[in-house]
């Protein structure tokens, strides 16, 4: 008997069970395991306003790419020397770390790894968000009308994903710290004897809390 695959992804299908659970409390589809509520431990929390972001940046990427590659060519040999360095420093400096970054950004939103997401969130805000400035405001380089154009697009993606970034860090850290708090709960709950003696680590037939007298015991 054939195998049939559902198209969609993991994270879309939880996604959507996720919703579908919560907007009909009496769902019971297998999808829905049983009506099972997801708790706030493996709830998702991949932020989708970037994930999306992140996916058109990847497409408009070689467009600007090739676009501004052109212009630099037509205005070349009009621009003084300095200016010359610094746009094609400018150009191959933004193409080695926008692959870097967006590789930063797939990886740290959808497998929810923090470290990742803040790197991508740092070479954002520290390195492309300079040069595209620069790239807009200095009339010294000579901006043509199609520069001007895919620069304006391109900044409007960089400032969309400098904000998405930091409100998806801001869940996810509050997501690590539930499940740390979560799991020191749950292990004092599997050793109900462990006492302070064991956590500190006292020698054996010693005890550094004090010490019940009782009528058996006279000082």
């Amino acid at each position: 008997m054939p195998v049939f695959y559902t198209p969609i992804p993991q994270n879309l299908r939880l996604g959507l069970a996720h919703a579908s659970g919560s907007l009909f409390t009496h769902n019971r589809t297998r999808d829905s395991k049983d009506g099972q509520r997801y708790t706030a431990e493996h709830e998702i929390v991949s932020h989708l306003p970037l994930q999306m972001l992140l996916y058109f940046n990847v497409f408009f990427f070689p467009f600007w790419w090739v676009s501004e590659v052109c212009m630099l060519e037509l205005k070349f040999s009009l621009l003084p020397g300095y200016y010359q360095c610094l746009l094609v420093t400018g150009v191959i400096l933004l193409t080695v770390l926008e692959c870097s970054r967006l590789y930063l950004g797939y990886v740290g939103n959808l497998k929810e790894r923090v470290p990742e997401l803040a790197g991508f969130w740092l070479l954002t805000f520290l390195f492309q968000l300079p040069i595209m400035l620069f790239f807009l405001m200095d009339e010294g380089i000579i901006i043509l009308p199609l520069e001007r154009a895919i620069h304006i697009i391109y900044l409007l993606f960089i400032l969309s994903e400098i904000l998405a970034a930091f409100l998806g860090l801001k869940v996810m850290t509050r997501k690590l710290t539930l499940q740390f708090y979560l799991r020191q709960f749950k292990g004092k709950e599997s050793n109900p004897q462990l006492d302070i003696n064991q956590i500190l680590n006292v020698p054996y037939g010693r005890s550094i809390t004090p010490i019940t007298l009782t009528n058996n015991n006279p000082i």
